[in-house]
């Protein structure tokens, strides 16, 4: 059947694609039967008719019966109506032609091509899991990494990819590009990766339980390099810390939502998250 890989960013979805794709066709073979597109970049309405359509009626005429795989990656991103065009390919195509298409979010694919595909959900990988891998990668680098402090540079790793692999293991070869693995400085690997270090994070929550907003103006002026959504993230994990009421806990998420959404449309990054620190500090308990 056709397929669909939905699930997270870094969760293996392509690599296994790929590995179908690689043990069905014999490697001499491989470029000329398997089609690899990045559809949020290439997959025009143009494109489907010509590129996409020619490639899968490539040698019909011929009788040609030889297995073909079209890999669509980030097909979540192709537009509805160009959708709608690659449907009537995949109605149209011969048997021996498979698509499999890759996406974050698989509601926005529409329902005529879910119906006619298997769908495969990957969920975001484990601790265990992506700390085995960089192991993997550290002892294949030949990488020295003090043992007394190699426990928390992995969970370090770990909880900046946030069930990532991808991201794991770009941020591991970026600390190394760095020089920051000798060091081992997890602080320097969280600030560089848009995170607040751990010294700022606790000068944040002291201020927060103390609902000092004064303090809270004072230390974002101090902040660098600070992502929105990792601070957010942050933010998230560390309010089992605070005494929020259940009711309450709901509406923060939502204003979380909201306030991640308005920085994505263009509103001032500080001021939104200042006013989300205000949001937490309200829905604190007395």
């Amino acid at each position: 059947p056709h397929m669909i890989f939905a699930g997270p960013a870094g969760t293996g979805k392509t690599s296994t694609a790929l590995i179908i794709a690689k043990n069905a066709i014999k490697k001499q073979n491989y470029y000329a039967n398997v089609l690899e597109l990045n559809a949020s970049d290439t997959v025009r309405m143009d494109f489907v008719r010509s590129v996409i359509k020619s490639f899968v009626n490539q040698n019909l005429m011929l009788g040609d019966t030889t297995l073909k795989f079209v890999i669509l990656d980030e097909a979540d991103n192709i537009p509805t109506q160009v959708q709608q065009a690659l449907r009537r390919i995949i109605e149209k195509t011969s048997s021996n032609v498979k698509f499999i298409l890759l996406c974050n979010y698989i509601n926005k694919i529409i329902d005529p091509i879910v119906s006619r595909c298997a769908v495969f959900r990957f969920t975001k990988l484990s601790k265990e899991k992506i700390i085995e891998r960089l192991k993997f990668i550290v002892n294949k680098e030949k990488l020295q990494i003090p043992q007394p402090r190699e426990n928390k540079l992995y969970n370090t790793l770990y909880f900046i990819s946030g069930g990532d692999l991808r991201k794991a293991i770009n941020t591991l070869q970026m600390s190394v590009s760095l020089e920051l693995i000798g060091k081992l400085d997890s602080n320097e690997i969280l600030k560089i990766s848009g995170f607040l270090d751990e010294e700022s994070l606790e000068k944040l929550m002291t201020a927060i339980k103390a609902k000092d907003i004064g303090e809270v103006k004072s230390l974002f002026d101090t902040f660098e390099n600070l992502d929105s959504r990792n601070f957010i993230r942050q933010i998230l994990e560390r309010t089992n810390d605070l005494n929020i009421q259940p009711n309450d806990f709901n509406s923060l998420i939502a204003f979380m939502g909201d306030v991640d959404y308005r920085i994505s449309q263009g509103a001032d990054e500080k001021i939104q998250l200042i006013a989300l620190i205000g949001q937490v500090i309200r829905y604190i308990s007395s």
